[in-house]
């Protein structure tokens, strides 16, 4: 293959990759949101009419959900939103304290901490989407804080992959969000993790992370109490 041809087919593959990418985050999106609810079946057909794209993209876009745990793809038959795995969970909030007990370790050590003004602008900004009840406004707030916190300790990359394995406890998360007192408790939790990194105590904003990280789980009894159909036996 001359290289002229290898350009031509990989122009031709761009747009194949980038529709299926848009069906992959739009429909991760609806489904860590709870918007599609766990056990919701999947119509491919209405889907490809939905974005109007071919069967490929929208497969493609299942496939990378399926590989996350989010979807399961029986052939000859359904395809369904996951329900969510305890097991998956508690794997992804392992995974999220490591990474960010270590993040707010070198931000502590750190010798000047120019960042604080960013980071203390996004609390800002989450007390009042709290104030607001804005759910999705706070969460993409709460996103934002703590990919900061992995972009500033110089692990950008690491992000993605927290991601990628934390759709299950999300969508936990989404369960606990509209609680009475839970948008503030988290806006609590992320101020004193910045007051102990810009005060230069790592073991204090690593032990803030930890406590923080935990209360993920900390009341999934009384969520699946009220959602019983959403989580797997």
């Amino acid at each position: 293959m001359s290289i002229a041809e290898f350009r031509t087919d990989r122009e031709a593959e761009a747009p194949r990759v980038a529709a299926g990418t848009s069906v992959y985050d739009r429909l991760r999106h609806m489904i860590v949101t709870l918007e599609l609810a766990p056990g919701t079946a999947i119509n491919r057909a209405a889907l490809q009419d939905s974005f109007g794209l071919s069967s490929t993209p929208v497969r493609d876009a299942l496939v990378r959900l399926g590989q996350e745990g989010l979807v399961e793809i029986v052939p000859q038959s359904a395809t369904r939103v996951s329900l969510i795995d305890l097991s998956a969970a508690r794997q992804a909030q392992f995974l999220r304290r490591a990474v960010e007990q270590e993040a707010v370790r070198l931000l502590a050590a750190a010798p000047d901490k120019e960042f604080e003004a960013e980071l203390r602008g996004i609390l800002d900004a989450q007390a009042v989407r709290a104030a607001a009840g804005d759910i999705p406004g706070f969460d993409a707030l709460d996103q934002t804080f703590h990919r900061r916190l992995l972009e500033l300790a110089g692990a950008p990359d690491l992000y993605g992959l927290v991601r990628r394995r934390s759709g299950h406890i999300d969508r936990i998360r989404h369960l606990h969000l509209p609680v009475a007192g839970k948008m503030r408790e988290v806006v609590r939790d992320h101020g004193r993790i910045l007051k102990a990194v810009v005060a230069g105590n790592d073991s204090k904003a690593q032990a803030r992370v930890r406590d923080h990280l935990a209360r993920s789980l900390a009341y999934v009894q009384t969520l699946r109490d009220a959602h019983p159909g959403f989580f797997r036996d």
